[in-house]
């Protein structure tokens, strides 16, 4: 689904046909446009750059997109979309969880960091600041990714025998360590060290928020 400003400059959903071919030029324009946007930066791209490294007109890019800014969160959207997929496959492959710090390596193997996409979503977090519609449209999508991400979390915490006490709280906390985390990594990509505290603080607030199940009698 894509996004259009209404007459208030907020996003609004609108859903075009989508035939093969659209679907692959959209597709292409998304795939140039994350390499556009991580070497140049999403304030010095143009429109015309992402046209010319797809192979594109400017018409084509205007027939699937409104602006850089629906291009990016559509990026946002596909890309929030397959973490979700990832995490639910580890999941399916998890019967039980004895240890949890183990189970929480696991799910962030699952969602490895990337510089690109790091780089890509901070400039563009930077930029939505300055305006107060797309600043509303990114956080409504934040809250949507935390609330579909809990049920899996919920699920992993379950069948490690615990109980989510305060979902809301753990959805921010995670978001808020994960961005923490996500910086000193990256910096430092070949420490084992920022590694295993990323994953130890990951444990350290799945157990803040959650119980026991034996305690829930």
């Amino acid at each position: 689904m894509s996004v259009q400003a209404d007459e208030t400059g907020a996003a609004a959903p609108r859903t075009p046909r989508v035939t093969k071919r659209r679907a692959e030029t959209r597709q292409r324009l998304l795939d140039a446009a994350f390499d556009a946007f991580a070497q140049e930066g999403f304030g010095r791209c143009t429109v015309e750059q992402i046209c010319e490294r797809a192979g594109y007109t400017r018409g084509a890019f205007y027939s699937n997109f409104t602006s850089l800014e629906e291009l990016f969160l559509a990026m946002w959207e596909q890309r929030s979309a397959n973490m979700l997929r990832d995490l639910s496959a580890v999941l399916d492959e998890v019967a039980n969880v004895d240890d949890l710090h183990a189970g929480v390596e696991r799910v962030l193997d699952a969602i490895p960091l990337e510089d690109k996409w790091f780089r890509i979503t901070y400039e563009f977090t930077a930029h939505a600041l300055r305006n107060p519609a797309l600043r509303r449209v990114m956080a409504a999508r934040e809250e949507a990714i935390v609330a579909a991400l809990l049920p899996v979390l919920g699920a992993l915490l379950d069948r490690a025998g615990r109980t989510v006490t305060d979902p809301d709280a753990l959805g921010r906390a995670l978001v808020a360590v994960h961005d923490g985390t996500a910086t000193q990594c990256l910096l430092e990509p070949d420490s084992a060290t920022a590694h295993a505290q990323r994953v130890d603080l990951f444990t350290h607030v799945a157990l803040a928020y959650s119980r026991p199940h034996d305690t829930d009698r």
